[in-house]
């Protein structure tokens, strides 16, 4: 279902995005970056789980700019879901173990991360609102 995705809901995802290609370079490539954030690699389980994230987060950042390009407000649905789910997540995880060298306390990380959720709900929100416009239009033209 093609319609106008708002320019900021794009910019956010751009933005997302990029954070999680920094995660993947870092966890494929930068393992002085990663061992100085408190997380250790040195055994080849620690790899394992190192590089399966970089993966799985490398899928994510590749469907998500694959729906961008797409501009399909389904997609975008389903991929806002993931967003708020990951970073829900995170919104528990990363205060409960901070990273050595977090760039905020624990605290100042849950409030970052709400934000960032809340933000990503809205999104989701409008997009949500988008869609069941469009559809009643969509029902209202097959009915006439």
């Amino acid at each position: 279902m093609k319609t106008k995705i708002p320019l900021w809901i794009n910019i956010l995802q751009g933005v997302l995005i990029l954070i999680m290609f920094s995660q993947v370079y870092q966890f494929l490539l930068d393992h002085k970056a990663v061992i100085a954030s408190g997380i250790t690699i040195e055994t080849v389980a620690d790899y394992n789980l190192a590089y399966e994230f970089a993966a799985r987060t490398a899928v994510m950042a590749i469907v998500s700019i694959i729906i961008m390009i797409s501009q399909d407000i389904k997609l975008f649905l389903v991929m806002f879901i993931m967003n708020i789910l990951r970073e829900g997540f995170e919104t528990i995880i990363d205060p409960l173990f901070p990273l050595v060298n977090a760039p905020a306390s624990p605290t100042m990380d849950l409030i970052i991360h709400l934000v960032i959720v809340g933000v990503e709900l809205l999104a989701f929100i409008k997009l949500y609102k988008m869609y069941k416009s469009v559809k009643v239009k969509s029902t209202e033209v097959h009915s006439s």
